[in-house]
């Protein structure tokens, strides 16, 4: 997915500040909701919480030096900073949640706030790209539906040729149905809110970089969705002969 970022980046010839958002977003690691798509369209869950995992706990790392190596060229990346960040974003939270679940899971009241959690984590991640799309209103006002469609068509590509690939590395590896279409999904559905929070907080001299973000925030989820439908769609046409 960086790759694919860059080389999109290049074809369309962007705005360093767009540019920049696409490229975090293709430098993150795969977004949890890819779990809940996998599960949808009789994926591999299990395979897909581990994919996810894996690159989370990479994420620390892996994110600076790919944006160190793909955007470098257009501005200062503090790699340092955004391994820090991460780790508190990601890591730390992740950690907690685990050590709770072991030590509260018991309880009986547990499982009411677990099923409160997803609701909970929905609305801050709306609030966040809600305040961080803020500061670049002036630029939305002025440059209007032009800006938003052109950064929009440029998420669908790489949204879209990420869902390609993913599929093509499983049909190369010889995986199951189930197992292909888990790596679909897995690599074509980005975490666009870490990236959000990223570019907010280590690209504020370049406010546009947190547009890609933004809409990759609500894109994933909607086009993981419809792939997952479309999954299904599959199967009952098959059943069906």
């Amino acid at each position: 997915m960086p790759g694919v970022a860059y080389t999109l980046v290049h074809v369309w010839h962007l705005d360093p500040a767009l540019a920049l958002g696409i490229l975090l977003v293709g430098c993150c690691p795969g977004g949890v909701s890819s779990n809940i798509m996998s599960y949808l369209c009789h994926g591999d869950v299990a395979f897909s919480v581990g994919m996810t995992c894996a690159s989370t706990i990479l994420a620390p790392v892996m994110t600076p030096l790919l944006m160190k190596i793909t955007a470098g060229e257009i501005i200062h990346v503090d790699a340092v900073g955004m391994f820090i960040n991460i780790l508190i974003v990601t890591i730390i939270p992740v950690a907690i949640g685990c050590a709770l679940n072991y030590i509260y899971g018991k309880k009986d009241c547990f499982p009411t706030i677990q099923s409160l959690m997803p609701g909970i984590s929905v609305t801050c991640l709306a609030i966040i790209v809600g305040g961080v799309i803020s500061t670049v209103h002036d630029d939305l006002v002025a440059r209007g539906l032009s800006l938003f469609l052109w950064t929009f068509a440029v998420v669908f590509c790489h949204n879209t040729l990420g869902y390609l690939l993913g599929w093509l590395a499983g049909k190369c590896a010889g995986f199951n149905t189930a197992k292909k279409r888990t790596i679909s999904i897995e690599v074509g559905m980005q975490n666009a809110g870490l990236a959000t929070v990223l570019a907010g907080n280590f690209f504020a001299t370049q406010p546009l970089a947190v547009l890609p973000c933004a809409i990759s925030c609500a894109w994933h989820s909607i086009s993981g969705t419809i792939l997952a439908g479309i999954y299904l769609k599959w199967d009952h046409l098959h059943e069906k002969k």
